[in-house]
This record gives structure tokens, C-alpha cells and sequence, in this order.
């Protein structure tokens, strides 16, 4: 019987040991728990090939086929959890990081959550510049972004800490002007503020943990790697298009590509088809310039990754 149970406790105890290290095994990235850049992360998580099995109101999920997993969790406590080595990983707001975790460093901008921080006041106020604030009150949800960009502008300013509903202040008396998060202007716009000066421009970033081990990093250069192709592929369009063989080397010339354009020759004697890729942010020019040189039949197609 003693030796049955030494038995038993040694196979529990193994299983106890690898449940352990299958733990340890894992990355743990941080993300949102809600709004627009929640959505944008799982987005990219999912692009990038991890299945996320969560659920409503869920705080922590695992992935079906990767070693990671999810930690749901508020934007402003985010980098203290990196900071710890609760969290290995986070998808966060630039902003956020500014704010809160200046010693903390970031791997990759993501490209997506775009946005403004920036000061505005109230429409109808003679203020039209930062100096006109001087002397005056700020409300804001960054009080330590706020401090620096005053102090380095030599503008005195009293602040309004105010986690919340930061745009109302003016309008109830609390303050003289605002500083807030902006996207596309529209919350601005409807409590009757007007955009007087842009502290920093702000995106996504993949940040990370200063208490990460070998192993870790591994998980998360994969991770990286599969980001950059998946965000090379957004910023790029495939282009296919056909046009006289005469017209190729000029046609090759136009193509910002990667190495080279692809040439193949068609059907019709004396055309070929010209294949490559270009980013999207030069299409129309790259678009008008190959009609000009005689492309024809221009085909363009999206691009869901692309490895490098």
C-alpha cells in the first residue's frame, strides 16, 4: 500500500511540475479589456494566426494553438502590470505609455488606434494658443504628459486631475481649457471645443515587460515576426497588369516594387504581363504614372501578408 501511494504522489507530483512549466511556458500579453482598441488588438492577434478562446466578461483567455495568453485588463494599469512581470507583453496606446510608463520600451507601432493628444478649449473663447492659457485651468486625464509640455513651453497652468468625462469641465465652470485624447474630433465637436494645440501624436504599440526570460523572448520574436508581415501586407497592394513589350523597361521603371518585378510573357505576341507590389500609400501616383506609360488591364489586389 506504501508503495502504491509513493507511486501515485511521484505521478502527481510530475504532473504537478509539467502543469507548472506549461504555465511558465506561455506569453502573457495584455490587452484592452474594452472599446475600439480591444477590437484592433484581437484583430491583429487573429490575423497573426492565434485563436483566442474568450468569452463575455472574460479577464484572462488562452490560445487553442499558440503558447499565449490573454490578460483583459484597464489601459492605465497596464504598464504597472509590465512593470511587475504580471504581464510579459501588451498591446497599448502610445499615450498611455507616454503617461504612465516612460521606462518602459516598446517593440513595434502597430499602425492602428491613431489619435491626437491635444488641448482645446471652449469655441466661443477668445483663447486661440497655448500662451492664452497661461495662468489659466487644464483639466486632463494626463496630468504628467501635461506637466512636461508645459514646463517646456514656459506656460504656468494650474491642472484639473479628472479621470472620466473630461470635455464637460469647461462647460460646468471646473476649467478653462482641456487636454484629452482625440480621434476623429467628433466628441469635441458636440460639447462645443475647438483643437488649439497637439501635444503628441499617438498609435498602438507593442510594449514589453523589463522582467522577460529567454524563453519569452522567443515566443515573442515570433510574435513580432508575424506582426511585421501581416502590417507589411495592410500598407501594400498587389499589382498586376499587362502592356506591350516595349513598354516593359518603362513600365519596371515606375514600379517602386520589392527586388524586381515578375515578367511574363502572354498569349498575344509582342505583350507581356508585369506583376508587383507597391504601397498603398503611392497608388494613385504609381496608378497614373503606368497609364501614362502604356499599362493596360491593371489589376489591383489586397495583401494579407507578407513575408519578408
Amino acid at each position: 500500500m506504501r508503495q502504491s501511494s509513493g507511486f501515485f504522489n511521484l505521478i502527481r507530483d510530475r504532473l504537478f511540475q509539467t502543469h507548472n512549466k506549461n504555465i511558465m511556458s506561455k506569453l502573457r500579453i495584455a490587452v484592452q479589456k474594452s472599446g475600439r482598441l480591444n477590437e484592433d488588438s484581437m484583430r491583429i492577434l487573429k490575423d497573426i494566426g492565434i485563436s483566442i478562446d474568450n468569452g463575455k466578461d472574460q479577464l484572462k483567455a488562452s490560445a487553442r494553438n499558440f503558447p499565449v495568453e490573454v490578460f483583459y485588463l484597464r489601459n492605465g494599469d497596464i504598464p504597472q502590470y509590465l512593470r511587475d512581470g504580471v504581464v510579459d507583453a501588451a498591446i497599448i496606446g502610445e499615450n498611455v505609455l507616454i503617461e504612465k510608463g516612460q521606462d518602459l520600451k516598446f517593440v513595434e507601432r502597430l499602425g492602428f488606434s491613431k489619435c491626437k493628444v491635444s488641448i482645446a478649449v471652449p469655441k466661443d473663447s477668445t483663447d486661440s494658443s497655448l500662451k492664452d492659457l497661461d495662468g489659466k485651468r487644464i483639466a486632463t486625464s494626463y496630468p504628467e504628459t501635461v506637466k512636461k509640455f508645459l514646463k517646456e513651453k514656459g506656460i504656468d497652468a494650474k491642472l484639473h486631475i479628472i479621470n472620466g468625462s473630461v470635455e464637460i469641465a469647461p462647460s460646468i465652470g471646473l476649467a478653462d481649457g482641456i487636454c484629452d485624447i482625440v480621434s476623429s474630433g467628433s466628441t469635441l465637436f458636440k460639447n462645443g471645443l475647438k483643437e488649439i494645440e497637439v501635444l503628441l501624436k499617438s498609435e498602438a504599440v507593442l510594449a514589453v515587460s523589463p522582467i522577460l526570460n529567454e524563453e519569452k523572448q522567443a515566443i515573442l520574436d515570433k510574435i513580432q515576426f508575424r506582426i511585421k508581415s501581416v502590417l507589411k501586407g495592410r500598407e501594400s497592394k498587389y499589382i498586376l497588369l499587362n502592356a506591350p513589350n516595349d513598354k516593359v523597361e518603362d513600365i519596371i521603371n515606375v514600379l517602386p516594387g520589392m527586388k524586381s518585378p515578375t515578367v511574363l510573357p502572354l498569349a498575344k505576341e509582342g505583350w507581356s504581363s508585369v506583376h508587383s507590389v507597391i504601397s498603398k500609400n503611392e497608388f494613385w501616383d504609381v496608378i497614373d504614372a503606368l497609364k501614362e506609360n502604356g499599362a493596360e488591364g491593371i489589376l489591383v489586389c489586397p495583401i494579407e501578408k507578407m513575408v519578408l
